[in-house]
Parts: structure tokens; sequence; C-alpha cells
């Protein structure tokens, strides 16, 4: 691979980032917050492989139509390192073509955000701790839509207190649990979904059934004192009495 191979893949890896920047792709691999620094560094990747394309091709453009190859006299040696004082070519390793997998990646194919498989194959980001935490009361309203890390931790660090009976509206996907019983989930970030973890909640009362594996669901239910423990990490699991629940269409935003 060349250096005028290497800038079209640059150039090709820039406008992949800039494209999922600018689109909703970008929310199955990083937090929305971060598509600022996405957009720049897709800029300055454009930006590098363009002025890259520029140096390399810049001999060509100044060459004149009398004659002149640019090749005699002194411009022999302006032969960018490409050629070794033997006459005989150095070539790149050709394992650089792999660079293009990931361009191709991006640009053809459309990953779905993390699921039930992850879920399942991770212990539950919420772990108790031992000095009792202070939250505020839940916000007005009938049901209130509270997040699943939020209700998770209002559950397991304070055992409910700040739930009381109000009653509350999750929206998350299914995955089936242990024993079979489908479990209420969502994929929490750091930074980005190499990091994700998955909440999990357990369902009681009219609990969903049936259900395939990332079905997204809203439910709408009570604080409920069950707590059950992760195979995966030994993790406090707590549960939700559930009322009512629906599906719903798969959200733009799918992590917390």
């Amino acid at each position: 691979m060349n250096r005028q191979a290497q800038a079209v893949v640059l150039l090709l890896l820039g406008g992949a980032v800039i494209r999922a920047s600018l689109t909703d792709l970008h929310l199955r691999y990083v937090k929305e917050g971060l598509r600022p620094f996405l957009v720049a560094a897709g800029l300055l990747l454009v930006a590098a492989a363009v002025m890259t394309l520029f140096y390399e091709l810049r001999p060509l453009l100044r060459r004149t139509p009398a004659g002149h190859d640019g090749h005699d006299g002194d411009d022999s040696h302006d032969g960018h390192g490409h050629d070794g004082d033997d006459g005989h070519a150095h070539h790149e390793p050709r394992v650089g073509w792999l660079l293009i997998l990931p361009v191709l990646g991006l640009l053809l194919v459309a990953p779905p955000a993390l699921g039930s498989y992850a879920a399942g194959q991770a212990g539950t980001a919420v772990a108790t701790r031992q000095q009792p935490s202070d939250y505020p009361p839940l916000p007005d309203g009938d049901p209130v839509r509270v997040a699943v890390l939020d209700y998770a931790s209002r559950a397991l660090f304070d055992r409910g207190t700040s739930i009381g009976d109000r009653r509350v509206q999750l929206t998350g996907f299914v995955t089936t649990g242990p024993d079979g019983r489908p479990l209420l989930a969502r994929m929490v970030l750091s930074c980005c979904a190499a990091d994700g973890r998955p909440v999990k909640l357990g369902l009681t009362g009219a609990a969903p059934d049936g259900l395939a594996d990332d079905t997204w669901i809203e439910v709408t239910g009570r604080y409920s004192d069950r707590i059950a423990r992760d195979p995966v990490n030994d993790a406090e699991i707590p549960y939700l009495d559930v009322e009512s629940w629906r599906q719903v269409p798969v959200p733009r935003q799918q992590y917390e």
C-alpha cells in the first residue's frame, strides 16, 4: 500500500466517522455527548488525508508539458523514498490493506446496539454499598418516569425508601433470566459500547410472558422488596411489581 492508497483509506475512514457522527448511528457505539469529539476527529482525518494526497500528487501537477518529465537531472532523487540506491523498490507489507476492513464496516454494516446477549454475558452493573444513600424524592407525576438505573439504585441502596408506594414507569428490553423468567434490562455506558454493562430488573406481578429477547417494553408498577442474585457476578437484582406493560418501538437512545 503506497502513500496515495493510505491517504484514500484515511479519507474514507474520516468520511465514515463523520457520516456516523451526523446520524444516529454513532449512538450504537458511544454516548450522545461524545458526538462533537467524533465530528472533530473525522474532520482531522479528512484533513490529514487531503494534505497527504496533495503532497504526493504535487510533483505530477508541477510537471511541464514541454517534454520535462521531472525525472532527469537532480530530480532523480525526488522519489519520496520509494526506490532505494540499488534500484529495487521497497514494498510495504500487504497486511496494511486490512486497514480498509474497519472502514468498510462503518460504511456498509450497521451493527445493532448491545442487547440481551450482552446482558446475559455480563453481571448487573449496580452493586449494593454498605452505607445508606440519600436520594431526592421522585419527581411529580403518576406514574413517574424513571430510568432503569435510577430505579435499581434506589431499590438496592436505600431499599426503596425514596420510592415508597409511588407508581413508576420504566422502559427497557427483555432478556431471559437464568430461571427462564423475563428480566427488564438496559445497557449503561461510561464512555462507549466497549465498557457497556447491563442493569437488570426482575419482574413480578403482571409481568410479560412469551416475549422474545430484545423486545422493548414499557412497564408500570411499584417497588418490590424481592431480591435475586445474578449468577454472573453474584450481585443483587431488584424486582419491580408490574401492574401493566406494553410493547414499544426501539428508542433512539438505547443506552443509559
